[in-house]
């Protein structure tokens, strides 16, 4: 497939009006808001491997109770069938993150910052109360406690967003039941044991449906214009998709890379992603923003 221009006007004309917006020099800190399985890592990835756009990780998914992101079941609270269960792992007990607020203000600004002084992350809309209760932001204001992570300035925004939910949250399904987030070891090639449950998929499409709506409703109450990353964009052009990116950051676009990353999306992905729509046709399950669903 022909990719799009890397030229100012092909930005503009993709919808990263934005760009004319900022001024590079006050790029200095940018957040990747999406939900699970939209594409976010291969784009905060492609970022880091740049070497110039900050060392982005999901710094905000880490529970302080546990310094754990949430586990296969926390993902299925008040979920009591046990055909859905049964395939996931128990919980695990983790260690108490002891720091103090400030300690992990510092952290998190140090590991997420390129040498050139560059800050990216990533957050995931079910990662915001973490982030609040971190901060300890009395008024309970996502933007007031980014502005105290950053000394008072908002980051640039990015909106990553996937317009199929359903291989999406066949995705994610899949990424509970094994665990195995990223396939570097090409695990997703051969049988990883996942199996298929219609509800399962289901319970987590409605979480991800919700997740960007979310994001969307706090953006225009906000009256935030982020950069919009689409999914298909993404995958079908990942190194001149980042390319773009960093030139909004006021970065060379020539440092995009090559994608660090293989696609785990399989015929096995594409089955189940067939096979569900089928179900939620006949049964009410979440297809898009506008369906029901668990």
């Amino acid at each position: 497939m022909i990719c799009a221009s890397l030229s100012l006007n092909s930005q503009v004309a993709s919808g990263f009006r934005v760009a004319r917006l900022i001024r590079v020099s006050d790029v200095s800190n940018y957040l990747v808001c999406a939900s699970q399985r939209s594409g976010s890592t291969l784009l905060v990835e492609s970022l880091a491997a740049s070497g110039v756009a900050g060392k982005p990780q999901e710094f905000f998914q880490y529970f302080a109770s546990s310094s754990q992101s949430p586990q296969p079941r926390e993902w299925f609270a008040g979920v009591t069938d046990p055909d859905i269960l049964d395939l996931l792992a128990p919980v695990e007990r983790g260690v108490v993150d002891a720091r103090h607020t400030e300690d992990w203000k510092a952290d998190i600004l140090d590991q997420g910052r390129s040498p050139n002084g560059v800050w990216g992350g990533k957050l995931m809309w079910n990662q915001t109360p973490l982030l609040i209760a971190r901060t300890r932001v009395a008024s309970g204001s996502l933007r007031t406690a980014l502005r105290w992570l950053f000394d008072g300035d908002d980051p640039v925004f990015i909106h990553v967003h996937r317009e199929d939910v359903v291989p999406q949250a066949v995705s994610m399904w899949r990424a509970v039941q094994t665990r195995v987030w990223r396939d570097d070891a090409g695990l997703h090639s051969v049988d990883d044991g996942a199996v298929y449950h219609a509800e399962g998929i289901a319970h987590l499409a409605a979480i991800l449906l919700e997740q960007d709506r979310n994001w969307r409703h706090w953006f225009a109450t906000e009256s935030i214009r982020p950069l919009t990353v689409g999914f298909d964009e993404l995958v079908r052009c990942p190194t001149e998709t980042t390319a773009r990116v960093l030139g909004v950051l006021g970065q060379d676009p020539d440092l995009a890379p090559p994608p660090p990353l293989k696609p785990q999306s399989n015929a096995r992905s594409r089955e189940w992603a067939q096979r569900y729509r089928v179900d939620a046709a006949r049964n009410g399950y979440p297809l898009s923003a506008g369906a029901a669903g668990q």
